[in-house]
């Protein structure tokens, strides 16, 4: 193969250096999802499960469910759980409200994100219903009660990561966010169709 002129080998080792950072750039948007898909699968990070329905296994340990909420700096909202902590059997489907609260003249929304700690627990952690990464408005003043039902998977008792704990803790951060044109929906007030424990 005849030697490149200076040319074509700075050409060609260009369009190398554009390839290869066309692909990092692909492989960059691609992490986002398969991350995602990660922590979903195994817990990790804190990152809870989703579950469609109740559980159809009643377990026979207890477990203390500790919950936590903050606000980011920011947002003049209040937020705080309607009970601090409870102790359910894996397999218990529970509701807890997490109240809020907009003290500022004017409307605002914001997001919640939220982790499970200890991070391995996120694993067992199942929640059917949950506010988190739903953008919620609030008016001047106004309040709101928004539900979290979750259980804990029976198959935890079989986990020896599992062993030694014996508390879980939900905790969600509030951040504002700049909104949308059209409100959301709400969470029910409390009682209204939710079972309480």
């Amino acid at each position: 193969m005849p030697p490149l002129s200076n040319k074509a080998g700075n050409r060609r080792i260009a369009l190398i250096a554009a390839g290869t950072a066309l692909a990092m750039v692909g492989a960059a948007y691609a992490a986002v999802p398969a991350y995602y898909a990660f922590c979903r699968a195994t817990g990790f990070g804190g990152t809870t499960q989703v579950a469609a329905r109740d559980s159809a296994i009643r377990g026979e340990r207890s477990l203390t469910v500790r919950f936590d909420a903050n606000v980011a700096p920011g947002l003049d909202w209040t937020f705080e759980p309607e009970t601090t902590s409870m102790t359910l059997r894996t397999g218990q489907t529970a509701t807890v409200f997490f109240r809020v609260r907009n003290r500022s003249s004017h409307e605002t929304a914001a997001i919640a994100a939220y982790n499970v700690a200890p991070d391995i627990s996120g694993a067992w952690f199942d929640k059917i219903s949950c506010f988190c990464f739903t953008e919620q408005r609030l008016g001047p003043g106004e309040s709101a009660e928004l539900p979290v039902v979750f259980f804990l998977d029976p198959r935890l008792e079989r986990a020896r990561e599992m062993d030694g704990i014996a508390e879980v803790t939900l905790s969600y951060t509030l951040f504002a966010t700049a909104g949308t044109e059209k409100p959301l929906a709400l969470a029910p007030a409390a009682g209204a169709n939710a079972p309480k424990l």
